[in-house]
C-alpha cells in the first residue's frame, strides 16, 4: 500500500499554499468574513427587476455569480450578478447587484441573504451577449433572441433630401425588439424623419440668446465621446456610454446614457433608462414644443394600423390623442410586423423624476413623448447634473390598464429594495 508522502512545512510551500487559496477564495473570504448582507425587498404583486447600489466595502464583482437566497425560504434562491452602476454625475459609479425577484403568492416584505452562486443557474433565459454591427452600431442579444441596437455612430438615410439635417441622426435605440423576435420601433418613418426609436432630444435648447433645434440634428448635434461601461451577464447586461451635444465644434452639454436590460420574465422584459444631462462651461435653457410639450425621453413605434392601435395610461384606454397631459406612464399596443398577435411597450416615469408626473404627448399614429420640463423653459446651471430615469417595459401580449398600473408599481417598489 502506498502511503500519501509527508507535508515538509517549508517556508516555500507554505507560501505558495497561501497563494493557491488566496486566489481560489477571495469571493468567500470577503463575504464570510461577516454575516452575509441582507437585502430588503417591499411587498409587491409581480415580480421585481431590481438593481440596488453595493454599499459595502467588499469587492464583491470577484465572484463569477451570486445568489440571493430568501430568509425563511431556503429552497428559494434567484440568480443575481454584479454590474456596472452610474454616479450621480452621470459617470461610473458604486456597482450594482442585479436580479430577477420571480412573484410570491403573498404580497408581502421579503428579505434575501446575498452568497456566492453560479448567476447562469436559474437563470429562465440565455446569455446576454453584445454584438458589433459596424463600426456605428451595437447590437444586445438574449441568447438567439435579438434585444436591442444601441447606434453611436452617425446613421444616414440615402433616400431623404441632402439639405435636410434629418437625414442623419447618431446616439439612439433602434430597433428594439418584442419578445416574439418582432420590431416595435421605427427609424425614419416619412411622416417624421427626425423619429428614431427611442430617442432623448428637446426643440428648444437656447444657449447665451441663441436658439437651437436638437429635434432635427441641424444646428447643433448628439455625437458619440466614448464608452463608460458594457457587461453582459445571464440576468442583466449593462450599457452606459458618454453623448456629447455640439454646436459646431464646441460641446455645450455632457450626456450620459445608461442602459440597463434584465431577462424577460412573466411574458414582459424590463429595460432601465438613465439619462444625465451636464452643462459644460454656460447655462442651458430646455423647452418642450408650445402646447403639445413634447422634448425628452421619445419612442417611436413600428409600423402598424393605426385603427387597432390601443393607447393605455391610469386613467385607461384613450381614443384620443393626449397633448401636455400630466401622466405616471403611458403604453401603445398594437399588432407589429403582420403578427397576429397584440404585443406592445410603455414608459415608466421614475417616481423621483423632477416634477413627477411629467406632461406627455401621446400620438395614435405611433410615438409617446415624455415632455420634460415642459411647456414651461427651465435653465440648468453648468455642472450641475440633471437625471431623468425611467422604464421601458416591453410586454409580449395585450395588457390590461390593470396589469399596466401593477407593473408601473411594481418598478416603484424595485426602486426601494435596500441593503439593512
Amino acid at each position: 500500500m502506498r502511503c500519501a508522502p509527508a507535508f515538509h512545512p517549508t517556508p516555500r510551500r507554505i507560501a505558495c499554499w497561501l497563494a493557491a487559496w488566496l486566489f481560489v477564495l477571495p469571493a468567500a473570504a470577503v463575504v464570510w468574513a461577516a454575516a452575509p448582507p441582507v437585502l430588503e425587498i417591499p411587498a409587491a404583486k409581480g415580480p421585481l427587476q431590481i438593481a440596488p447600489e453595493l454599499v459595502h466595502e467588499a469587492n464583491l464583482d470577484r465572484s463569477p455569480g451570486w445568489r440571493l437566497v430568501e430568509k425563511g425560504a431556503q429552497e428559494s434562491a434567484v440568480p443575481a450578478a454584479v454590474v456596472p452602476g452610474s454616479g450621480s454625475d452621470g459617470t461610473a459609479g458604486r456597482p450594482r447587484l442585479v436580479a430577477n425577484i420571480p412573484a410570491r403568492s403573498d404580497a408581502a416584505p421579503r428579505r434575501f441573504e446575498l452568497v456566492p452562486g453560479d448567476a447562469a443557474a436559474g437563470s429562465s433565459g440565455g446569455e446576454f451577449r453584445f454584438r458589433e454591427v459596424d463600426d456605428k452600431s451595437l447590437a444586445l442579444d438574449d441568447g438567439d433572441q435579438p434585444v436591442l441596437v444601441y447606434n453611436h455612430g452617425v446613421i444616414t438615410n440615402e433616400s431623404i433630401p441632402k439639405n435636410d439635417a434629418r437625414r442623419s441622426r447618431a446616439c439612439f435605440v433602434h430597433p428594439i425588439f418584442g419578445l416574439r423576435g418582432e420590431t416595435l420601433t421605427e427609424s425614419f418613418p416619412k411622416d417624421h424623419y427626425h423619429h428614431h426609436g427611442l430617442f432623448w432630444a428637446w426643440p428648444h435648447v437656447r444657449i447665451e440668446g441663441r436658439e437651437y433645434d436638437l429635434w432635427v440634428y441641424g444646428n447643433i448635434q448628439q455625437r458619440f465621446v466614448g464608452w463608460l461601461a458594457r457587461k453582459a451577464t445571464p440576468v442583466a447586461a449593462v450599457l452606459g456610454v458618454e453623448n456629447g451635444w455640439f454646436v459646431g465644434q464646441r460641446k455645450v452639454m455632457i450626456e450620459r446614457v445608461w442602459l440597463r436590460v434584465y431577462e424577460a420574465a412573466d411574458d414582459a422584459r424590463a429595460i432601465d433608462v438613465e439619462l444625465c444631462l451636464v452643462p459644460v462651461d454656460k447655462p442651458v435653457t430646455l423647452c418642450g414644443a408650445e402646447g403639445k410639450s413634447y422634448g425628452g425621453l421619445n419612442l417611436r413605434y413600428a409600423p402598424r394600423k393605426e385603427k387597432e392601435t390601443l393607447i393605455t395610461v391610469p386613467a385607461g384606454k384613450t381614443k384620443e390623442d393626449l397633448p401636455d397631459t400630466p401622466l405616471a406612464w403611458a403604453d401603445l399596443t398594437a399588432k407589429f410586423g403582420g403578427s397576429s398577435e397584440a404585443s406592445g411597450a410603455a414608459i415608466f416615469v421614475d417616481p423621483s423624476h423632477p416634477d413627477f408626473p411629467p406632461t406627455w404627448l401621446t400620438r395614435h399614429y405611433g410615438i409617446l413623448c415624455v415632455g420634460w420640463p415642459g411647456v414651461k423653459p427651465k435653465t440648468f446651471a453648468p455642472g450641475v447634473p440633471v437625471r431623468l430615469n425611467y422604464r421601458l417595459w416591453i410586454h409580449k401580449d395585450a395588457a390590461s390598464p390593470e396589469r399596466l398600473q401593477q407593473a408601473f408599481d411594481d418598478y416603484g417598489a424595485a426602486l426601494k429594495a435596500a441593503w439593512k
